[in-house]
């Protein structure tokens, strides 16, 4: 098969870190692409060591400005918008874990791998009015420690994640996982036009 995993982000690659910047930024919002900010990381780290810094501090970069994005919309919505998009036990569990450990809870978010509920713990944060400085201050210092492990591990690996990546199976795990990426991002915006309109 001459399709490759390198041609699903052969749009961005060339752009280097700016294309990093605006996967994360697309990833942390309102998009659902996750793990994307993490390949494109592998890839470029892999293809050149010495881009590591700048990989690390784009990819942190571009997730707290999607991440400040997503507050502003659900810090306007509260708690009211939240339960158009989760479930009542969900809501009340991640109520719970804001208002008793709301810092632990958010750097467990931002260093945690899909499919953990990284939008979801940054929605119930903003909607419980979690100061904003604070928030954001978190979540880019988390996001350049998985980011930087990222980047370590392409380092030292990088060359075999590739040569997976170009693998059959991986190709169609990857073709039904962008199908589902596609469908949810198309679900999750409609969802927050509904929110914003509703408002």
């Amino acid at each position: 098969m001459n399709f490759s995993i390198r041609h699903i982000l052969a749009l961005l690659v060339p752009f280097g870190s700016l294309g990093l910047f605006l996967l994360a930024v697309a990833d942390d919002s309102f998009l659902f692409l996750p793990i994307g900010s993490d390949l494109l990381t592998v890839v470029l780290v892999a293809r050149n060591h010495a881009q590591f810094l700048v990989c690390v501090m784009a990819a942190a970069s571009g997730s707290t400005v999607g991440v400040f994005l997503l507050d502003l919309v659900c810090r306007k919505g509260g708690e009211a918008g939240l339960k158009h998009l989760m479930k009542p036990p969900l809501l009340a569990r991640l109520k719970e874990r804001m208002q008793r450990h709301a810092a632990l809870a958010l750097i467990v978010s931002c260093l945690a791998p899909p499919p953990f509920p990284f939008g979801a713990y940054i929605a119930a944060a903003s909607a419980s009015q979690y100061p904003r400085a604070r928030l954001l201050g978190i979540v880019f210092a988390a996001r350049c420690v998985r980011f930087a492990l990222v980047g370590l591990s392409a380092i030292y690996f990088g060359r075999r994640i590739i040569r997976m990546a170009d693998s059959t199976g991986f190709l169609w795990f990857m073709g039904v996982f962008i199908g589902v990426c596609l469908v949810g991002s198309v679900v999750s915006i409609v969802q927050w036009v509904r929110i914003s309109r509703a408002r």
